[in-house]
Formats: C-alpha cells, structure tokens, sequence
C-alpha cells in the first residue's frame, strides 16, 4: 500500500538531529499502523523535550482522500477528549457528522496536556487490531522515555563542558604566572645546587599546562579517538604510574586473570581509572586492598573499583560528582566531574555508593562496542 505523510512543524524538529530521530520513528509507528486495514488515517501528538513544543506526526493512505481541514481542526481542537482514560487503553469514538470511527490511545501527559495515537477508520476495528494499536502505544511511551533520558544526558554534558572550560581557564592563568616565577628563578639560581630543583618545578608546571589542556578537551563526542582497547592493559598501566603511592600505603590491588575488549579513547578513559584508583589508594588504610573487577553483560560491561576505607557520606554520595566537592584535601573537586562526562560521552553511566562490610565503591557500565 502506497502511504503519504504530513508533517507538522518540521523546521522546529530540524533544529536538533535527535527531534529528527524521533519524529522519524513516529512517522513509521504510523506508517505501520496504516498499512492495517480498516485504518486509512493515523496521527501522533507527542510533546518534544527538547524543543520544549508538542509536535504533530500523520500519514494516510495515498489512495484514500485526504481528510478535509474541518475534521482535522476538530482532531486538533480535542473536543472529543471529553474524558481522561487510563494509558493504554483503547478508547472509541464516534464521528457522527463524518460518518467515521475514530480511535485513540492515551500515552501520557507531559507539559499539561495530553499526547496520544489516533486512528481513523470507515469500519470498526477486529480485536486483533485493537491489540496491535494498545501495544504500539506502548512501544511509542517507552522511546519517548528514553528519548527524554537521552535529552537530560546531553544537558549534564554540556553542563559540565561548560564547567570545565571555566576551571581550565582559570587554573591556566594561575599556572601561567608560577611558570613565568619557576623560569626567572631558574634564570636567577645559575651555577647554584638549587637550580636543578627550580628546573623540576619548571619542567612540572609545563607538564601540569600539558595535563590540563587535555582536562579542557576531555569528553567533546567529536574528539574521541574510539579504538578497541584492553581493559585490564589499560588498568594495569595506570596502577604502574601509581605505583610509589601504592607501595607508601603498603596496599594491595586485585584484578581479574582475564581481560576483555572495549571501544573507547584510551586516553580519555585512562583519566577515569586514574582518577578512581587514585582516590581508592588515598582512602585505603594501611595494608589495604582495592578490588577492580568487570563482568559482561550482553553488549555492555560493567566495572567496579573497591577500596577498604571508611566509606562515603550521606552528603557525599549525594555531591560526589558536583564540580569542586572534594574530600581530599587540596583536592580541586574537578576529578570526578571530568570522570563522569567522559563516562556520558562514551555513552555510559557512573555512581558511587558504599559497601555493607565497610569502604566505598565505584561502579562504570561502558558498551562495549561504539553506539552511533
């Protein structure tokens, strides 16, 4: 059956690729509802979150006649929703002046008003067919869900690209000037025993300038570098750089024999690892252990990061990824912050929380291959 749409405001749904994403998968929810006979019109209202807008999706059968704009500005007035029924549920009425059936199906409520599936038919619906438009109803609220959750996911991320840029920006110009303070001092200690350490301080700060510019970089989507990296590889090169901590505290660090393969930037994730072993290796007591493992679970993996130490706070749990929250003293607070927007760009999800036999843990999920 040959099909024909119309679409409702497209050029507001084309400021963002992801109201295009949606607005796609309504126009083929439609299109597969009409390809079921005795249904010649379909129609979705959804509410955009994104574009902060209820939108407008139908189709009807290219060999049917369009419907008049009479009844279609007695759809859109609503009049006919004279009641409020459950979701879901399959609601009849009967358009006696158009001599037509209509059929609608709540799917929520969102910015106070409704948003639903209606279907136009000239014969009464089987059953089966009342069944099979239930069900899409259903499929259609759960992408909008995920949809909203995906929308609200960007909104941190551009939160936290915004935070990073400030701190970078002023951290950059305090470490400008104890550069240019660490070259004059290394001008001004010639042929002095201090000059080798003035040139260390020197040669820390250019590396700690180096570090934070790529702080300010990290997690921008359009500049990872996604490869297939191995997990424990990566884990045990950063316990290597840790190495002169771990052995201070006398700690012992337990990882799986077996290892596994995951699309992702090294170097981006490397800063996850490094930040979250680092600050396991500051809470552990004296002899303790820290655990990282990895399970996998379908397409996904999940990794988990335990230390010993006394465990998290209430408040701590609640602000722990909050840009310059820090337990740790002469902490920046920025740490976790950063892990936690390049774990979002790789598509994923962090959290913290504590062990019932005491020390706290971190949690990564990451796809193991690249989502487009």
């Amino acid at each position: 059956m040959a099909i024909g749409s119309s679409v409702q405001d497209t050029k507001a749904s084309c400021k963002s690729s992801q109201s295009i994403d949606l607005q796609s998968f309504c126009q083929q929810q439609i299109e597969q509802l009409i390809t079921q006979y005795p249904i010649f019109f379909a129609r979705i209202v959804y509410y955009d979150a994104l574009l902060k807008s209820h939108k407008e999706v139908m189709n009807h059968a290219q060999e049917e006649v369009s419907l008049s704009q009479e009844i279609l500005s007695y759809l859109r007035s609503e009049k006919w929703l004279t009641e409020y029924p459950s979701f879901f549920s399959l609601n009849r009425i009967s358009i006696e002046a158009f001599e037509l059936n209509c059929y609608f199906c709540l799917i929520g409520y969102r910015n106070q008003k409704p948003e639903y599936i209606q279907v136009i038919t000239k014969e009464l619906l089987s059953p089966a067919l009342e069944k099979y438009l239930s069900q899409s109803a259903v499929l259609l609220s759960k992408y909008l869900d995920i949809y909203l959750e995906r929308g609200q996911q960007q909104v941190k991320i551009q939160l936290l690209e915004h935070i990073i840029q400030r701190a970078g920006h002023q951290l950059r110009n305090s470490l400008g000037l104890i550069g240019l303070y660490a070259h004059n001092l290394c001008l001004g200690l010639q042929d002095s025993p201090w000059q080798e350490q003035a040139n260390i301080m020197r040669e820390s700060i250019q590396e700690l300038d180096a570090n934070l510019t790529d702080f300010i970089y990290c997690g921008q989507s359009s500049k990872l570098k996604v490869s297939l990296q191995d997990l424990r590889s990566l884990i045990e090169e950063t316990i290597k750089l840790l190495q002169p901590l771990i052995n201070q505290k006398k700690l012992c660090i337990r990882l799986p024999d077996t290892s596994i393969f995951l699309a992702i930037d090294r170097s981006q994730m490397k800063q996850v690892f490094d930040n979250l072993l680092s600050n396991a290796i500051h809470f552990s007591p004296e002899a303790g252990v820290i655990n990282c493992s990895w399970q996998v679970f379908q397409s996904e993996v999940i990794i988990k990061i335990s230390d010993q130490g006394m465990g998290m706070s209430p408040e701590d749990i609640r602000h722990i990824f909050t840009p310059f929250y820090s337990r740790r003293p002469g902490g920046t607070g920025l740490g976790l912050t950063i892990a936690k927007k390049i774990v979002l760009d790789h598509q994923g999800s962090i959290w913290g929380q504590n062990l019932l036999g005491g020390g706290a843990q971190f949690s990564l999920i990451l796809p193991r291959t690249k989502k487009d």
